[in-house]
């Protein structure tokens, strides 16, 4: 960023006046997760920025059609927040995680979610070593960079509850003692849709602890064309090393960017679109569950990174927008007699996003 970022169009004028903002990032088809970032010409790009958007390009030898998901998957690295992927199996869920973990360099691990599942397989647990005479702790699967939590709504609700104070706190604590985890540290979970057999809806405590959820698609007729070709001509999905995948950032990479987020500038106006969009999902007559402060604050942060992500120094009305379906959907609960009607959280949200007016 600038020393001199130009001023926000929502700020007093100045003698000098601000530039136009950039053109908002546009909707993919369909629009379930969210759209994907243009990519700025080279001369747009900061030192900073530059390694970020350049994964992209790299998750893209192994991912054909997934856009939306990979930069949502990057806004929520930038803010520290978690990610909630839902979609059918074989739509390239977990094939993403991995790419993204192996082009930011970061440590991965992934757990499989059965019903057998206990929370020690993924928290650890203290163990006692005979020779020694004295017990030890041995740290489960997530003291790593990026977890994959794959098939999350497969386990009962007491390993999902074990997730906890990993999401909110990121730490563990067990046998009197609190361990922090790594940082970076994100918990990216995969799901089946709800009404498949052998499921468990994971309870609205957990699901507020995700930024973002996520709708992973199918790709077009000419993206899964594009598959076949790279299976056809030798692609192995389960070696991202194998198939060309090379580390084009890193956890300092990712530390620096971190730091202009937090800086991005969000003026009063924005703030108060913020609020007024949370609290009409309070009012809803379709809605038995509206945005929480914490998920207000999930959009506040979600829209800096888009912000940051499309190259402008200040959020606007259309950052919020962008994200605030991803960042909203999983947070609200509709009422069953509205669902009953075939009503979604999305048609509600478009429909607030509808009436709330923006600041201008």
């Amino acid at each position: 960023m600038a020393d001199q970022p130009p001023q926000s169009p929502y700020e007093p004028e100045s003698s000098s006046p601000a530039p136009p903002p950039a053109a908002a990032a546009g909707l993919p088809a369909p629009p379930p997760a969210p759209p994907p970032v243009p990519m700025p010409s080279a001369a747009g790009v900061s030192e900073t920025r530059a390694p970020i958007m350049a994964l992209r390009t790299e998750v893209g030898k192994v991912v054909v059609g997934q856009d939306g998901t990979l930069s949502g998957l990057v806004a929520a690295l930038l803010v520290r927040g978690h990610v909630l992927l839902e979609g059918v199996p074989g739509v390239a869920k977990t094939l993403i995680v991995k790419a993204v973990a192996a082009a930011l360099s970061l440590d991965f691990g992934r757990v499989q979610f059965t019903p057998d599942l206990m929370p020690s397989d993924v928290l650890g647990q203290t163990i006692y070593e005979q020779g020694k005479g004295t017990f030890s702790f041995r740290p489960g699967p997530v003291f790593t960079n990026l977890m994959l939590a794959d098939e999350i709504n497969r386990t009962p609700p007491k390993t999902q509850a074990a997730l906890l104070e990993v999401m909110e706190e990121r730490q563990v604590s067990l046998g009197g003692q609190t361990r922090p985890l790594p940082d970076p540290f994100i918990v990216v979970a995969t799901q089946n849709p709800v009404e498949y057999e052998g499921t468990y809806p994971l309870p609205e405590a957990q699901l507020d602890r995700f930024l973002f959820k996520l709708q992973v698609g199918y790709p077009n007729a000419d993206q899964e064309t594009e598959v076949l070709r790279r299976h056809d001509a030798g692609l192995n999905p389960h070696d991202v090393s194998e198939a060309g995948v090379q580390a084009v950032a890193s956890a300092a990479d990712l530390t620096r960017a971190r730091v202009e987020v937090d800086a991005m500038r969000v003026e009063d106006p924005i703030l108060h679109y913020i609020v007024a969009l949370a609290r009409a999902t309070r009012d809803s007559p379709s809605l038995a569950l509206g945005v929480s402060p914490r998920g207000a604050a999930a959009l506040l942060h979600a829209s800096k990174a888009w912000a940051w992500l499309a190259g402008r120094p200040y959020v606007t009305p259309d950052e919020v927008k962008a994200v605030a379906k991803p960042a909203l959907r999983h947070r609200v609960q509709l009422r069953p007699e509205t669902e009953l009607e075939g009503v979604t959280a999305d048609s509600v949200l478009d429909a607030i996003l509808s009436s709330v007016p923006a600041p201008r």
